[in-house]
């Protein structure tokens, strides 16, 4: 327990040094970790909107959004194929899609840059939407797969005996069980889509299509020495993940154990 108090305090001291950094006074110079005399809140309101973060908020939002969807999706489909079907080449085809996990995607960012603007996609969100649906389609399908592989196959059996087909097998009887494995993946997604940084930045020009990482790199880079600005802009773009995973945090440790 005392190990486990150490470890929870390192993770918080920097989380709380930069909350409290955004709530001093932005006349006042602050060094180290330093407790404000008065909580400043207008820091984050000036934040917003000097930095356009409404517009970085709501694009971070419809990709994380919809690359979440898209992921479970397709993962779910590809999980349950892997997981429960037998079919020629189902390894094979399986160990070829782990690759995703192993291929730095720096390696693949300028061939994907030139494969989007033949497209005509490129500097829209499909550029971003997609590539990360591709990317994390790869863990998502290795996590559904383990959770299909632990139902009782007699379970898929019965279901085949009484006339349901495949889809309905999926539908009715193996996604109800399948919620917290599900939950977990949408959380997991939805965060490492709502942090990612180097594909917008490569694919998006457009100020109005910038997510919020790409927007506090920005804003950063702008404002250098407003720290306590950048501090509230930090806080800003890193709460809407702590929010979900606090709501959701009993429910995903249940899934990941469920999908184990």
């Amino acid at each position: 327990v005392a190990m486990l108090v150490v470890f929870a305090a390192i993770t918080a001291l920097p989380i709380l040094g930069i909350v409290l950094l955004s709530l001093h006074s932005p006349d006042v110079p602050v060094s180290g970790f330093a407790w404000p005399d008065r909580l400043h809140f207008g820091n984050y309101a000036r934040a917003f909107e000097t930095a356009h973060f409404a517009s970085y908020l709501a694009s971070s939002l419809i990709v994380s959004g919809a690359v979440a969807a898209g992921t479970v999706l397709v993962s779910t489909l590809a999980g349950y194929a892997f997981g429960t079907m037998r079919f020629a080449g189902r390894d094979v085809l399986f160990y070829l899609l782990l690759a995703g996990l192993v291929i730095p995607f720096e390696a693949v960012i300028v061939p994907l840059y030139v494969e989007m603007r033949v497209a005509g996609l490129a500097n829209t969100y499909f550029s971003v939407i997609l590539p990360l649906i591709g990317v994390n389609a790869a863990f998502g399908t290795f996590w559904m797969r383990a959770y299909f592989r632990t139902v009782p196959r007699e379970l898929i059996e019965a279901a085949s005996l009484d006339g349901a087909g495949s889809l309905r097998i999926l539908w009715r009887v193996l996604l109800p069980g399948a919620r917290p494995a599900l939950l977990t993946l949408v959380v997991l997604v939805f965060m490492w889509s709502w942090n990612e940084f180097l594909l917008p930045l490569v694919m998006l020009s457009r100020e109005d299509l910038r997510t919020a990482p790409l927007g506090l790199a920005f804003f950063a880079g702008r404002y250098t020495t407003d720290i306590v600005g950048m501090a509230a802009a930090a806080v800003m773009v890193a709460l809407p993940i702590v929010v979900l995973f606090v709501a959701t945090h009993r429910r995903f440790v249940h899934g990941m154990w469920a999908g184990r």
